[in-house]
């Protein structure tokens, strides 16, 4: 074995070294397109569910705790069960996972409206995770084979697919059950159904025409694993996690129980908070990959924490632009802490992106649950405090991360 190894190191070098050079500097466009349309699609179901909710909780007599109940049960299928998927998938392509996740969590959330027993609800709402589990390790790493020498760049055009389905499920889902009852979350069917064959189609043909859609071994020439780093990156995404379900999940409680806003407005707040956050997330890969993936999460937890704060102490006009900078500043870090990730842990891409869209996030869900007892206890307005403050807590987190192989090449 060391024979082999002294022979094929110097030949490896060059043919990496020849391998670097021949790689193209333009990511494969057509396919990372096409699995952010995907990305849209299934992210879709989970903004709306969050939209959604409030009439979910009157329709079933839930309390907020039972409320928050529900979206860590929608949050653990389909967070905290990614790393299983994602280590599938680093064992083998299963392109067939992409379309079939997209009907999947389109079926659970449209018949989500439509049931009156709270366990089936909650048997749809697994489904819905499952479905949302399943797409993003795969996903993720076919996106980032074929972004060659533009990582963050890529992968923020995947990822800005699945910010957009989540800032637009809010209105979509708030204009249907407005405008035909709660039974119209049935149409969520049409987009799933449609886009899970269209993928599947489209993928199909890469599958045969286009050998840099495979997932390919490059990483293994990236360097060793690196569990500490992993674990303080999860602990970082965890707390973005908090924060933006916490926002996401207690803003449409908070206008339509407690300020008594008209319930359309919510849609409309939701776009604005996550919409911004798939504008940061375009904006945020291609400076990640000038200025350095830790460099650039540590500055925007920075500046997320001020804007959060100035949402809650603004009103009218001036708080929904605090609210657009917050939630820019925030979700810009998703696809940059996904590249992290994977630097982090360079032989498993799949692993690294389960564990970090996946696990890290799914264990804000758990905080979410808490966060619905604290309402309870003490009403929605602390909650919007506590979760606006937690940036705070991540940016301190966020200075011990070490920097990546790459930074460290730059410096």
């Amino acid at each position: 074995m060391s024979g082999r190894r002294l022979n094929s190191a110097p030949g490896a070098a060059e043919s990496s070294e020849a391998g670097a050079k021949r790689e193209p500097l333009i990511p494969n466009v057509r396919l990372v397109a096409c699995l952010a349309i995907g990305h849209l699609v299934v992210d879709l179901n989970q903004g709306a569910f969050t939209a959604v909710l409030p009439f979910l909780r009157q329709a079933h007599g839930l309390s907020y705790a039972a409320a928050g109940a529900l979206v860590l049960v929608s949050t653990l299928t389909s967070s905290v069960i990614q790393p299983l998927f994602g280590f599938l998938a680093d064992r083998r392509a299963r392109r067939w996972v992409l379309p079939l996740s997209v009907f999947l969590a389109g079926f659970g959330l449209a018949l989500a409206g439509v049931v009156r027993s709270t366990w089936l609800l909650v048997g749809l709402l697994i489904l819905m995770g499952l479905g949302v589990a399943a797409y993003h390790p795969e996903g993720y790493k076919t996106a980032a084979a074929v972004a060659h020498r533009r990582k963050a760049t890529a992968v923020s055009w995947f990822s800005v697919g699945g910010n957009l389905g989540i800032a637009l499920g809010p209105p979509l889902i708030m204009f249907l059950v407005a405008g035909f009852g709660l039974n119209a979350t049935l149409f969520l069917l049409l987009p799933a159904g449609v886009f899970a064959l269209v993928l599947f189609a489209v993928l199909a043909r890469f599958k045969a025409s286009d050998p840099g859609a495979m997932p390919g071994g490059s990483s293994q020439d990236l360097g060793e694993a690196r569990p500490g780093a992993i674990a303080l990156l999860i602990l970082v995404v965890a707390i973005r996690s908090w924060t933006q379900l916490g926002f996401a999940t207690f803003i449409p409680f908070y206008y339509v129980d407690y300020l008594k806003a008209d319930p359309r407005l919510v849609g409309s707040l939701l776009f604005v908070f996550l919409g911004a956050g798939a504008v940061g997330t375009l904006i945020g890969g291609p400076l990640a990959d000038r200025w350095g993936a830790r460099r650039f999460t540590i500055a925007a937890f920075m500046l997320a924490a001020p804007f959060g704060a100035s949402f809650l102490l603004a009103k009218g006009i001036p708080a929904v632009i605090a609210l657009a900078l917050f939630g820019g500043a925030l979700v810009s870090t998703f696809t940059v802490t996904v590249i992290l990730g994977q630097a982090y842990l360079p032989r498993s891409a799949g692993l690294a992106s389960g564990l970090i869209v996946g696990f890290a996030i799914g264990t804000g869900g758990v905080a979410v649950a808490l966060l619905g007892w604290v309402a309870d206890l003490v009403g929605v307005p602390a909650v919007l405090w506590i979760s606006a403050l937690m940036p705070l807590a991540g940016f301190t987190v966020a200075l011990f991360l070490p920097p990546t192989h790459e930074e460290k090449g730059c410096a």
